[in-house]
């Protein structure tokens, strides 16, 4: 029955990606000159092939043609995690040759079978932003043991859960993410109450609160501050941009005047509240720190970003599936490696203060930060 509903998806997904010229017209073209231009044993060959869901019909005649497909639960255009991973992915296929799509703004109900559609279509790499994928994705992963699945925040023992060796988790280290920007929170808090707001509560997400938390008591301290990091919340979701506005203003009551969040729209709700009670009150008094790209100049709150290179994570998996090697591992990003950063700083960040920072960062790379 999932079968067939695949198939059905499938074959609506390449109706709508006959519409979709910015992503997909060059792959569709493409492959379909490739296939006129074939013998009939070869055209056979392909059908064969991507019916298997182990080749693309650009593969079978000969041309290298490799597609990657993303799934993703938020808005590809939120201004945040969402948008953030569909460019890391763009960035990528750029840089490798590949051709892209992606289905966007989807039910957690509907994980699976967007995942299966573009299996059945013959993508050789389907690419999940977020750890709430996993189980769609373990599940998919068995059924499809030829395709190779990314998951970006996948759990470290993700991959061996895999029983086909098929899956590979790109996983940046939360810690250090909540570090880059619990530091700038500690030092940029006046109230010395600051938030963190969260999309779902996954260990990823914990793992940022954390950092987040101990960072901007450690650099608090060293300022003469008592901070106090409000309990996070959770939206339950993604592209609720309403509960970021809910939130943010909930918090601000409470005295919060530096904000973190890892919720994608959620996050650029909380941002629009942020700036209409700044804008009330006359000038910037309370901060966001964007993630994961460079949010400078997004809005006028904005002080600086959280920054995760998830592109070059995308384009490591992309080799590994060119080269016949991808499966069964955890792909780290660290500050070391340099796939986490901390991106421009806005000028309402005192220039002593972006010297303080930019020092408790070189200790972060050098791992002597708290230490």
């Amino acid at each position: 029955m999932k079968k067939a509903l695949a198939i059905l998806l499938a074959l609506t997904l390449v109706l709508g990606m006959a519409a979709c010229a910015g992503k997909t017209a060059s792959a569709e073209t493409t492959t379909a000159a490739a296939a006129a231009e074939t013998t009939t044993a070869a055209a056979a060959a392909e059908t064969t092939a991507a019916a298997a869901g182990t080749t693309t019909a650009a593969a079978a005649s000969g041309t290298k043609n490799f597609k990657v497909a993303m799934i993703c639960d938020s808005s590809i255009s939120d201004g945040g995690w969402g948008m953030a991973c569909y460019n890391a992915m763009v960035d990528a296929c750029k840089k490798s040759g590949w051709t892209y799509e992606v289905t966007d703004s989807i039910d957690q109900s509907s994980y699976y079978d967007s995942i299966a559609s573009y299996c059945d279509l013959g993508y050789n790499l389907i690419y999940a932003p977020g750890n709430q994928y996993t189980d769609a994705v373990l599940q998919a992963a068995e059924e499809y043991p030829d395709i190779a699945f990314a998951l970006l925040n996948g759990a470290e023992d993700t991959p061996s859960k895999a029983s086909n060796k098929n899956v590979t988790s790109l996983l940046p280290n939360a810690q250090q993410i909540g570090w880059i920007a619990g530091a700038l929170a500690g030092l940029m808090t006046k109230s010395n109450t600051i938030a963190f707001i969260g999309g779902m509560e996954l260990d990823t997400t914990l793992g940022k609160y954390k950092g987040y938390t101990e960072a901007a008591q450690f650099v608090g301290k060293a300022e003469g501050k008592d901070i106090k990091v409000l309990d996070p919340v959770y939206a339950g979701s993604f592209s609720a941009t309403d509960k970021g506005i809910e939130f943010a203003k909930a918090m601000m009551d409470q005295g919060a005047d530096v904000f973190f969040g890892d919720a994608s729209a959620v996050d650029s709700g909380a941002r629009q509240a942020i700036d209409e009670a700044n804008t009330a009150s006359g000038s910037i008094k309370v901060y966001d720190i964007g993630q994961p790209s460079d949010l400078l100049g997004q809005n006028k709150c904005v002080i600086c970003s959280q920054v995760t290179d998830n592109s070059s994570l995308v384009g490591l998996s992309m080799q590994a599936v060119e080269d016949g090697t991808f499966g069964g591992e955890t792909i780290y990003g660290t500050l070391q490696n340099g796939v986490l950063s901390a991106g421009k700083m806005n000028d309402l960040i005192p220039s002593d203060m972006q010297k303080k920072y930019t020092d408790y960062i070189a200790q972060m790379t050098s791992d002597t930060f708290m230490k």
